[in-house]
């Protein structure tokens, strides 16, 4: 676990400066800190629209009185791309932008049902389904 956040928080960040300041030599530094502000402005709205489109998923799913279990997984996913995108780097935009894509995505909730499954089969989750 302290392996997994000395990744997130040191050398991850430490990534993102080293690509910002090679983008930065070959853009110039006003072109690379425009490109950050509009990657996290284009970023945000895109986040937002999926997000809305999600919501209104859900919402149909329980009006309909179906579980909407896909979508709200769905809506975690885009959550954490909309995250992801605000934050200034070339490998959060680019992990975000694959959140967002439904393709990717639906790639990464297969990954992360299968991972579900496991921590549930070793006893380390449990998780109640209702049908």
């Amino acid at each position: 676990m302290l392996l997994k956040l000395f990744l997130c928080f040191t050398l991850i960040p430490v990534v993102e400066i080293y690509l910002l300041i090679k983008i930065g030599s070959v853009l110039g530094s006003f072109n690379t800190v425009l490109l950050v502000i509009a990657t996290g402005f284009f970023g945000a709205w895109l986040a937002r629209m999926e997000g809305m489109n999600t919501m209104f998923k859900v919402r149909t799913s329980l009006e309909q009185g179906t579980m909407p279990a896909e979508d709200l997984l769905d809506a975690l996913i885009i959550f954490v791309a909309g995250i992801l995108l605000i934050t200034p780097g070339l490998l959060t935009d680019i992990s975000g932008l694959l959140l967002l894509w439904p393709v990717t995505r639906e790639t990464f909730k297969r990954f992360l049902r299968q991972k579900i499954d496991e921590l549930n089969a070793r006893g380390d989750i449990n998780i109640t389904r209702f049908h």
